[in-house]
């Protein structure tokens, strides 16, 4: 994914792309601003303090580098960092030995949920980051039946069974009272609408409806609506994705306050706006790396994304990852990620 900066590869000169390089590995590797002095060190070029303070100028005028107010030396910026993975990165393929020991990790007798469970804690494990693996879609809950039975008053029992054979029983407080005919009538509705649909899109959809305007609705579509969304908010499952290692976030200081920390594991295990970031990477092709505000969800934007997603025979069928600061070490989670995808498929076939 892509943003736009002020540069692009061309309009930065070799020696300005040798200086970033430099910094942004440093500062992976440390955390802290890099100075023009250590930059001169680890480039190896024969520059004065001068040309290197300029060589850092320009860096910072495109856009590609910051100095943090508390020091003298810079940091890198979403632009840098996306200039670094796009044109500076060399990532090395793990060797067959390292392949061979994560396959040993993944048992093929084991069901699709102790896969991606075993998955997710590889892939933390490995990283020390967050990692995050998608539910394969064919084992994704799935509207089976809903039926709407009167109570006492104005309470309604809603009773939802899914693809899982689980079933979800509500009773819901309505403003008015309805007749056992009405409410198999909005039953039969709302089955012959959703039936086979995936939970998380028939949650969407009453959402959009229940945003739109009541005029464009009939009577039978707003009691629906409103009945629907009551059961199927409950009903939503969380474990559409599993995520081990959150708390390995915990050692990055740019992450380590009590709020920020509190609001990361609120969206972990919120796992809706997680869920959506993966789901965008569905039809994209290879690895796919969000840099800071890149996700469009504002609690990452101190974070990086780095998906890739795995198929069964030739279907994509879910999206794996891993969460972690911005200057985690892309060089070597990027072929983390996508190693692990390719295992978990191959078991998954098996």
């Amino acid at each position: 994914m892509s943003i736009e900066t002020r540069t692009t590869e061309g309009q930065v000169s070799d020696r300005a792309l040798h200086f970033l390089k430099a910094l942004v590995e440093r500062y992976i590797r440390e955390g802290q601003p890099v100075g023009s002095r250590t930059l001169a060190k680890d480039t190896g070029l024969d520059l004065s303090p001068a040309t290197v303070r300029n060589v850092m100028a320009d860096l910072e005028d495109l856009g590609l580098v910051v100095s943090p107010h508390t020091s003298a030396g810079r940091v890198p910026t979403v632009a840098g960092y996306r200039l670094f993975v796009d044109t500076l990165l060399t990532v090395r393929p793990p060797s067959e030995d390292d392949i061979a020991s994560l396959r040993t990790r993944f048992d093929s007798r084991s069901d699709a949920k102790s896969l991606v469970e075993t998955a997710s804690t590889l892939l933390s494990g490995i990283t020390h980051l967050a990692g995050v693996v998608m539910l394969p879609r064919h084992e994704r809950n799935v509207f089976r039946q809903i039926e709407l039975l009167p109570l006492s008053g104005t309470r309604v029992l809603a009773i939802l069974v899914t693809s899982e054979g689980e079933v979800h029983n509500r009773i819901i407080a309505t403003e008015r009272r309805f007749t056992a005919s009405q409410l198999e009538q909005t039953s039969n509705y709302l089955n012959e609408i959703f039936t086979g649909q995936d939970i998380k899109d028939v949650r969407k959809r009453l959402v959009e409806d229940l945003k739109s305007t009541h005029r464009n609705m009939d009577q039978l579509m707003m009691r629906a609506v409103m009945l629907a969304h009551e059961v199927i908010e409950s009903a939503e499952r969380k474990d559409d994705c599993f995520i081990a290692g959150q708390t390995n976030l915990m050692e990055f200081g740019e992450l380590a306050s009590m709020e920020r920390l509190r609001q990361l594991f609120e969206a972990f295990n919120e796992k809706r706006e997680i869920l959506h970031i993966l789901d965008r990477c569905i039809a994209a092709d290879g690895v796919q790396i969000f840099i800071g505000e890149e996700s469009g969800y504002s609690l990452l934007d101190d974070c990086s994304v780095v998906t890739q997603t795995y198929r069964v025979d030739d279907e994509v069928v879910g999206v794996l990852g891993v969460i972690g600061p911005t200057r985690m070490d892309y060089q070597r989670v990027i072929p983390i990620v996508d190693v692990t995808a390719r295992l978990l498929a191959a078991a998954l076939r098996q």
